[in-house]
């Protein structure tokens, strides 16, 4: 059975309880924040009582859960809910700038990620950057199935700078 993670079900619905109480368990956080990498998620308890929790009966494939780790890392990482997506929020400039926070290049490096590994560790460092803020749920999904299909709906959510930006 496909997990899609939505906030009031299933195994979203515990993903977004356990991050909004991540403010209440600052050691949580920090230890997760910590995680340079996947294996170093793996390795926290936090992160392991998280994975008991969201699906006890799930048979998690190995790939499922290096993408789940990276969901749990990257949601320690993020401090505010927003209604949008990590690329909207990625070109979403201020009133006084002309720059994405995102540059275009760095995006496509992102797009161009080889493994989970690459793509957790091009977002934790581009959090930052768009101030901690995004969809907690847009970003689970996206970083779960990421894919073609995602970096395509990416690409296309984007706001690409103009020829005379």
């Amino acid at each position: 059975m496909s997990i899609h993670f939505k906030k009031d079900d299933g195994a979203g619905k515990t993903l977004f309880e356990w991050w909004e109480k991540l403010d209440e368990r600052r050691g949580d956080r920090a230890e997760l924040r910590r995680a340079a990498n996947l294996t170093d998620i793996a390795m926290q308890q936090a992160f392991q009582r998280l994975y008991a929790r969201v699906d006890p009966q799930r048979q998690w494939k190995p790939w499922e859960r290096d993408r789940f780790a990276a969901v749990a890392g990257l949601l320690s990482h993020l401090k505010a809910e927003t209604d949008q997506s990590l690329p909207q929020a990625m070109s979403q400039r201020d009133e006084e700038s002309d720059r994405n926070p995102v540059s275009p290049l760095r995006f496509r490096r992102l797009l161009e990620a080889r493994d989970m590994d690459t793509l957790f560790t091009g977002l934790r460092r581009l959090l930052p950057l768009i101030e901690h803020k995004a969809s907690p749920m847009a970003l689970a999904n996206d970083v779960f199935w990421w894919g073609d299909d995602v970096k395509k709906r990416w690409a296309y959510a984007y706001r690409w700078p103009q020829a005379n930006d």
